[in-house]
This record gives structure tokens, sequence and C-alpha cells, in this order.
């Protein structure tokens, strides 16, 4: 991962936080050619000791490279959007703001019954934010015995730990503002990228 000095976001307690708050991943890893697959991966453990979990389909070319101590690549991204250079006071070069954190890991396969037990992890953790939550419980058990053996799950544990956040950090108060008000008024995303610039250009100052 490139990164700037005044970007770099190494620090583990915004690692964990991040992934928590952006598990859909890509995952990139070595077959005959670079392979990924965009999949959910949640963590568990603590800012300074964690691993990750996920699972794929039995039918993803992917899972040819997951054996044992194979190394993937995960890639989380937060929220991103272009920055116009006319929403400055003076004329200046645009550029794009994004938050990102890269995890290398090696792989661990599950088991059966680690796999039905990240599932019911992972099925309640959305599940608790419905109205009318299906838990991994409440499914069918014969569904369930018919999907099981068409995915493989998998741990990865970190060995090499990168972060960035490119939020604006370092331009005048104005600049900021300004771009702010204009994410503000755009996409979802963007809205959401505003929010990011804000709190990043507070932890900056101070």
């Amino acid at each position: 991962m490139y990164q700037p000095t005044q970007y770099c976001k190494n620090n583990r307690n915004f690692i964990f936080n991040f992934i928590k708050n952006n598990p859909f991943a890509t995952m990139v890893s070595q077959e005959q050619h670079l392979v990924a697959t965009h999949i959910p991966v949640l963590v568990e453990g603590n800012a300074e000791n964690f691993r990750l979990y996920a699972h794929i389909a039995n039918h993803n070319v992917q899972l040819n490279t997951l054996t044992n101590s194979a190394e993937v690549l995960f890639i989380f991204q937060g929220a991103h959007g272009y920055v116009s250079s006319s929403w400055y006071t003076e004329k200046d070069i645009s550029t794009w703001d994004y938050s990102a954190v890269h995890i290398n890991a090696k792989i661990k396969l599950q088991t059966t019954q680690e796999l039905e037990q990240s599932l019911q992890k992972l099925v309640n953790l959305f599940e608790n934010k419905q109205q009318f939550p299906l838990f991994y419980k409440d499914i069918p058990q014969q569904m369930l015995h018919e999907h099981l053996h068409l995915i493989t799950g998998f741990w990865a544990k970190p060995f090499k730990i990168q972060g960035i956040a490119k939020l604006h950090q370092g331009y005048s108060e104005e600049n900021i503002q300004s771009s702010v008000t204009h994410l503000e008024n755009g996409t979802l995303t963007e809205q959401q990228l505003a929010k990011d610039i804000k709190i990043e250009n507070e932890r900056y100052k101070n």
C-alpha cells in the first residue's frame, strides 16, 4: 500500500474498528493469475490481537488457492469520492479522498463445526439490525444441511497490517469546510465521506 506519511493509519485501534465498520472486503490471492472475490469478512479478538474469518463458494476458482498457510490480501475500503478544486478558495489540483485497510494474512481452513459457528455469528450480527430478525437457529435445518457442503470456511491470521485515510489533512479550514459542504449534497457515499473528513480533521488538529 502507498502510504504518504500524513495519511498513514497503522494504529491498531483504527484498523480494528475500520474492519468492523467496513466488513465487505476484496480478497486477492495467486492462482495461475491473480484472482479476487468480494465477500463479507468478520474480525474477532481485540485491536492488538485479532484474526479474520469468512467463507466462499466451493465452485469459486479462488478456493484452489486457499490451502493452509497460503497468503491472501484483504482490501477493506471506506467511503471515497472526487473532490473538485473548484470548491477551493484558489486554483489547485483536484483529488480523490478515501480510506482503506490492507491485511496480508495466512489461511487456515475451518472444520465443519467452525464453519457453522462462523455462519451463526455472521447471520446474527447483521440480523440484529433487522426489525424482524431471522437468526441462524431459525433457518430450517434441512436448508442449512443442503447449503453447508457448498461452501468452505476459513480463518485468516494477519501478519502485515496497513491503513490509510486520505481525508484532506493539512488543507486550509476554508477548503475543508467547502469540500464537506459540497459532499454533503451528493450521494450517500459522498455524504459519508464528508463525515469522515470532518472526524479525521478534528483528530488532525488535535
